[in-house]
């Protein structure tokens, strides 16, 4: 009756909002059935470029300040985003890595080549430790991606039998001879990483059967906690996702997939991150909106076989991917951050909310000086990125109750075609606050929004936070640091108890909290 009663009761809202406002957000306060995980906003660390080493590894005897061996203020930065898990150590490194080269004294580690990411010397001066110690510096969980394509099922288990057994066996007491007593509280094991690319170039049915392998092996020394996540699907590869759930469901806990954003003509072009215009802005902001289609899709695929939906589905690499920074080695991904890619984070992550029911992690690529980074160094300067601004902004939706809204918005238009200008999500934490955040992707001019909280009055409305900047390409540099930085948002009338209106500012992203009763 509850549901029925907010159908009726929506669409009359829905008529009332499109016969008199052209943006309108009518948000159902006391509908809510499905939590948004805190792991939506999970990063990714892989070892590769400077994310590691000089953005969070420089070693204890370095000049550059850092809390044994890692730079402090990067560590600071993370810890104010409190980013709830990190995976590591890859991405295609993770299916070339060899966890026994990282432990023990640093000296005697072997140093090996990294093939995938610039052809330099890795050291394995960060491991198992280094990695496991940082989680637990920033409060967050460890995602650890197992190798499948070059490693056995036998150097998983011992791996996480290292990590996290207390028994008296070979591997935990190998872990307790190298400085560690207590096993570390490791939540997440990927099964491989991308096996239909750099992970091995399978088949989705020889990469099922390994998965089945494997996952038997991580729940029988891993314990019924351990969350063992299949290596998903590459974009729009829904055969990949069908095969997955058709021949091993009951094997996995989640189901990875991957998604990056391409605002150029493709991978042999994927324009520059500073150097563009609106089309490339339009195409950009079109492209991030794409993955919304592709979580319909792999979803629906995943209810066919698993109604109940146990299992998740881990966005488990996202973001805008440019040409690298002029200069820079190919092989290091070092790309600048802008407006423009906090808009696409924006949009993307209230996707992720409003998939809730189905997406349980996301994990941007990446933590540090790679792709859509949250924060960029340069010897001892760093400096944080729009994007980092945007997760910052978005920190009260996580594990609050997703709040089943109705968007009506007008369209942004570019050459032809044409995106809804407005995104949103809207979240009730457990403490009574209401969540909201809104973008204008129409970088030519602001939008009055009609807001309606239905179910609820409200009581007091916040300052709220905005992020904008001069242009679309508008970025933080070390000298600059601070061009796209949030500002106090007071843009805002609440027009009766029910009502409020909203000024979005061209392009732009805006974080509201409301008290309801």
């Amino acid at each position: 009756m509850k549901v029925q009663s907010y159908l009726v009761l929506a669409i009359m809202v829905l008529f009332l909002s499109t016969a008199f406002a052209q943006n309108a957000l009518d948000i159902y306060a006391n509908a809510a059935e499905h939590r948004i995980n805190k792991n939506i906003y999970g990063h990714f660390a892989e070892h590769l470029g400077r994310c590691i080493y000089d953005g969070i590894w420089v070693g204890p005897d370095s000049d550059i300040p850092n809390v044994n061996g890692y730079r402090k203020d990067v560590l600071e930065a993370l810890q104010a985003l409190e980013i709830p898990v990190l995976r590591w150590p890859g991405g295609c490194f993770a299916d070339t890595y060899h966890w026994m080269d990282g432990i023990g004294p640093v000296e005697k580690r072997p140093k090996i080549k990294n093939v995938f990411w610039g052809g330099v010397i890795e050291d394995n001066s960060f491991g198992t430790h280094e990695f496991l110690n940082l989680c637990e510096l920033l409060g967050c969980d460890a995602y650890v991606s197992a190798n499948v394509s070059s490693g056995t099922v036998e150097e998983m288990i011992d791996w996480i039998v290292y990590m996290t057994s207390d028994d008296d066996v070979e591997m935990a007491n190998l872990r307790r001879q190298n400085g560690r007593e207590e096993p570390w509280d490791v939540k997440f094991i990927g099964i491989g990483n991308e096996s239909w690319g750099c992970g091995g170039e399978m088949t989705p049915e020889h990469y099922a059967d390994l998965m089945k392998t494997y996952s038997s092996y991580a729940r029988h020394y891993g314990g019924r906690d351990l969350v063992r996540v299949g290596s998903g699907a590459n974009s729009g590869d829904y055969n990949w996702t069908r095969v997955l759930m058709e021949e091993g469901a009951r094997f996995i806990d989640a189901l990875g997939a991957h998604y990056y954003t391409i605002a150029g003509e493709g991978w042999h072009n994927k324009s520059s991150a500073t150097d563009f215009g609106e089309a490339l802005y339009f195409r950009g902001i079109q492209q991030g909106l794409r993955i919304d289609e592709l979580v319909s899709t792999h979803a629906a695929i995943m209810d066919q076989y698993d109604r109940r939906q146990r299992v998740g589905l881990f966005i488990d690499e996202w973001g805008i991917w440019t040409n690298v920074e002029p200069g820079t080695n190919p092989g290091f991904l070092y790309q600048q951050n802008s407006l423009r890619d906090a808009l696409i984070a924006a949009t993307t992550l209230n996707i992720f909310n409003q998939h809730c029911d189905r997406v349980r992690m996301a994990n941007i690529a990446q933590t540090v000086n790679v792709l859509q980074a949250m924060i960029l160094t340069e010897g001892d300067r760093m400096l944080r990125t729009p994007t980092y601004h945007v997760f910052n902004m978005y920190k009260g939706h996580k594990n609050a109750l997703l709040l089943p809204s109705h968007l009506v918005s007008e369209d942004y238009e570019f050459d032809g075609q044409s995106i809804p200008a407005i995104s949103s999500s809207t979240s009730l934490s457990d403490d009574g606050t209401i969540t909201m955040t809104v973008s204008n992707a129409n970088p030519n001019k602001a939008i009055a929004l009609e807001i309606t909280v239905v179910g609820k009055m409200i009581s007091s409305i916040q300052d709220g936070a905005v992020l904008t900047a001069p242009a679309v390409n508008s970025i933080n540099t070390f000298d600059q640091p601070d061009v796209v930085k949030p500002a106090v948002f007071k843009a805002f009338q609440k027009e009766s108890d029910h009502v409020l209106t909203v000024e979005l500012p061209s392009k732009s992203v805006v974080a509201l909290s409301l008290q309801c009763k």
